[in-house]
């Protein structure tokens, strides 16, 4: 809960920034009409000293807890370590008010040792009220290492949005970035950024 308090401070913060920069952006034309009070000009003149005169909302970030269901994994044959790994997994938002939502997907990935490039991923994302489809861009894992032994895989890469309805709508067509962690037997952490805000509240 309080990554989702967090979430909507920013946001508040973010439209309050943007309502301030509106004034003082109009504040010379009115200007030449009246004198506009001094704690205004005190504000804007901070504003125009920071940097702020052009403000600009985080990225909404979306964090889903998922479980591993299957994985395949087929040696390639041509050297040791040279492997092709198809993973089945299921999320579900890992907080927030969003609990209901989910994921279904599987991935395929090529591995040499502890280096890996993802080839293709599918996953389709469940919402009250929406659905959505995304499609693997780009991505790259490695191995994490503890006590000389592989407890999990950290990836890194681009999911695009191919269709998206309902409360998702505002996913398509949209390119995602996202991070996976590995947070216990058969269990990763992902997060999206970037996910449009729209289909952030709703």
């Amino acid at each position: 809960m309080g990554s989702t308090h967090a979430a909507r401070h920013r946001r508040s913060l973010n439209r309050s920034l943007r309502q301030v920069v509106q004034v003082c952006e109009g504040m010379s034309a009115r200007a030449r009409q009246m004198k506009p009070p001094f704690r205004i000009i005190v504000l804007c003149s901070t504003f125009g000293l920071l940097g702020l005169t052009e403000v600009t909302p985080t990225d909404p970030v979306r964090r889903y807890d998922c479980t591993i269901d299957g994985t395949d994994r087929e040696p390639v044959g041509d050297r040791n370590g040279h492997v092709i790994v198809s993973l089945q997994y299921t999320c579900r938002v890992a907080d927030g008010l969003l609990r209901d939502a989910g994921i279904t997907a599987i991935s395929v990935s090529e591995w040499d040792s502890e280096k890996g490039t993802y080839l293709a991923s599918l996953d389709v994302h469940r919402a009250l009220g929406g659905y959505a489809v995304g499609q693997l861009l780009e991505g790259d894992g490695s191995s994490v290492m503890e006590d000389n032994r592989a407890v999990g895989i950290a990836a890194s890469g681009k999911t695009v949005f191919k269709f998206a309805s309902g409360s998702l709508a505002a996913l398509s067509g949209k390119t995602v970035k996202f991070t996976t962690k590995p947070v216990g037997s058969r269990r990763f952490e992902m997060e999206f950024t970037g996910w449009p805000e729209a289909a952030q509240r709703k």
